[in-house]
C-alpha cells in the first residue's frame, strides 16, 4: 500500500475492519536546509508521507479502532521530532509535526479508548543506515520497548538513550535544539 495514495488508505481500511492496532510507520527523509532552491518541493513531499498519510491512516481506522474497543495507535516519531540541526531541515518539521499529530489524537481519541502512544527513537540497525557512524539501537529492542509502552498504557517511549538524552535536555539552559556556541 503507498500510504500518500487516499484511495488505497480508504480500500486498505475497508479490508481491515477487526484492526485493534495501527501503527504509522512509514517515513522518508533528504538532506538539506529550508534555504536550499529546492526546499519548498523537498518539504511537500516529506510531509506527504510522514504527517499527511499519518493523518490520513488515523482518520480511516479511527472509526475501526472504536468499533473494536479503542484499541491502540502508534505513531513511530525520529529523535529529530525534538530537534532540528538544519541538515534535515524538511525531515526535522515534518517529525516534529507528526508529533503535534500524535498528542492532538490523544485527545481526540480518548473518548473512544483508544490509546495513541508516540514511539520516538534515534538510529536503528537497518539498512538505511547501514555505514552510519552512529550508536544504532537493534529492531528487537525498539520493538520490544514499544510493546512494554503499550502494555504499560503510556502516551510516550523514548526507546533508546540518545533520545531520551534529547528530550531531557530540552528544558536545558541551553537545550540541544538551540545552536551550540562556540
Amino acid at each position: 500500500m503507498d500510504v500518500t495514495k487516499p484511495q488505497e488508505v480508504v480500500a486498505v481500511a475497508a479490508l481491515a475492519s477487526d484492526v485493534t492496532l495501527v501503527i504509522n510507520n512509514a517515513g522518508i527523509a533528504q538532506r538539506g536546509g529550508f534555504l536550499a532552491a529546492d526546499s519548498k518541493e523537498v518539504a511537500q513531499r516529506i510531509f506527504e508521507t510522514n504527517f499527511f498519510a499519518a493523518l490520513r491512516m488515523s482518520k480511516a481506522f479511527a472509526p475501526i479502532l472504536q468499533a473494536n474497543g479503542g484499541g491502540a495507535l502508534r505513531n513511530v516519531l525520529s529523535v529529530a521530532s525534538l530537534v532540528n540541526g538544519g541538515e534535515l531541515a524538511a525531515y526535522s518539521a515534518s517529525e516534529f509535526t507528526a508529533w503535534s499529530l500524535t498528542n492532538a489524537l490523544r485527545n481526540e481519541l480518548a473518548q473512544q479508548k483508544t490509546q495513541v502512544l508516540g514511539l520516538h527513537m534515534a538510529y536503528v540497525d537497518t539498512d538505511l543506515t547501514r555505514g552510519l557512524d552512529a550508536p544504532q539501537s537493534s529492531p528487537e529492542e525498539i520493538v520490544k520497548r514499544a510493546l512494554d509502552g503499550l502494555e504499560s498504557g503510556l502516551d510516550e517511549v523514548l526507546a533508546d538513550e540518545l533520545t531520551q538524552q534529547v528530550k531531557g535536555e530540552m528544558t536545558a539552559a541551553r537545550p540541544s535544539y538551540l545552536p551550540q556556541l562556540f
